[in-house]
């Protein structure tokens, strides 16, 4: 595990360093989607485990909402400082060590990562981020499909799960492995949205449990 998230710092912090703000300041359609549903349900305090350098923050704090960041990478975060300055809080460490408050938040956006973690540390962010929703509070996560042309390539680690170019690991998703990966956190809805990648969108909501 040490190993690993000693690896994902070097990993990231690299990316941010070299490429900066890499993936534009404009928010993914996931999370246009997600700030529809959170303004819907009235949503006020958001928590975002590997924020990055906030692009997918900036519409959750344009829409009136509290926004508190997880990042990995200190030069992702000093982007981010940049760009928001206090109106974003942003915790330095790996998601694997949640939580980094004590704090409840009635919605939760995990966008881009969950797919990167092996099995263990799936099961533990899922469950540490239900722990930290409210009682009514709702959790959406981004999940890559099986759909994705790069599902097969690379070499097998796991069922599902492949070492590709770079060292990156990604596990990819369908309908089964959500079900029993988020069954019991409230899963509600999954629904599929195309961004550079096929994802599936799934959201669970505390007061939703079987």
């Amino acid at each position: 595990m040490h190993i690993n998230k000693t690896a994902m710092t070097e990993f990231w912090e690299q990316a941010f360093k070299d490429k900066q703000e890499m993936w534009g300041l404009e928010p993914a359609k996931s999370t246009l989607l997600t700030k529809d549903f959170f303004v819907e349900h009235k949503v006020k305090n958001v928590l975002i485990p590997g924020v990055g350098y906030g692009r997918n923050a900036q519409i959750f704090i344009e829409n009136g909402m509290t926004v508190t960041g997880i990042e990995i990478s200190q030069t992702a975060i000093e982007l981010a400082q940049k760009h928001f300055g206090n109106e974003l809080k942003v915790y330095h460490g790996s998601v694997t060590d949640m939580p980094f408050d004590k704090k409840l938040y009635d919605g939760i956006f995990c966008y881009g990562l969950i797919y990167l973690l092996d099995k263990d540390e799936r099961t533990k962010l899922i469950q540490d981020c239900f722990n930290q929703l409210t009682e009514d509070g709702y959790m959406v996560f981004t999940a890559i499909t099986k759909d994705a042309q790069t599902y097969g390539q690379g070499t097998l680690l796991s069922k599902d799960r492949f070492e590709m170019f770079g060292g990156v690991k990604i596990f990819f998703y369908d309908k089964q492995s959500i079900e029993e990966e988020f069954g019991n956190t409230g899963l509600f809805e999954i629904t599929e949205v195309t961004e550079n990648y096929p994802f599936y969108l799934i959201k669970c909501g505390k007061g939703k449990t079987k």
